[in-house]
C-alpha cells in the first residue's frame, strides 16, 4: 500500500505554523527572518527579509519558530 506524503516525509516543524507567525531557516540564515504567508499541508509559503517569498516543504527542510505565534 501506498504511503501518504505526510507519512513518507514526517514534518520537521515541533510546533503547528499559522500564517503572520514570524520564523527562520537555520540552514539559510543568510535569508534572515521570515513571515509565514500560508500553509497549506507541508507546503508553507515564507516571505523572508534577504530572499523574499519562498515555497517550503516542511517535510524535507525545518523552519523555526521565532517568539510566539500571532494570537488572532
Amino acid at each position: 500500500m501506498a504511503r501518504s506524503a505526510a507519512e513518507a516525509y514526517p514534518c520537521r516543524v515541533s510546533v503547528p505554523l499559522v500564517p503572520g507567525q514570524r520564523v527562520r531557516n537555520p540552514d539559510r540564515p543568510d535569508w534572515g527572518e521570515g513571515q509565514v504567508q500560508s500553509v497549506v499541508g507541508t507546503r508553507v509559503t515564507v516571505n523572508f527579509e534577504n530572499q523574499g517569498k519562498v515555497l517550503v516543504n516542511i517535510a524535507i527542510v525545518s523552519l523555526e519558530p521565532v517568539g510566539d505565534p500571532p494570537a488572532w
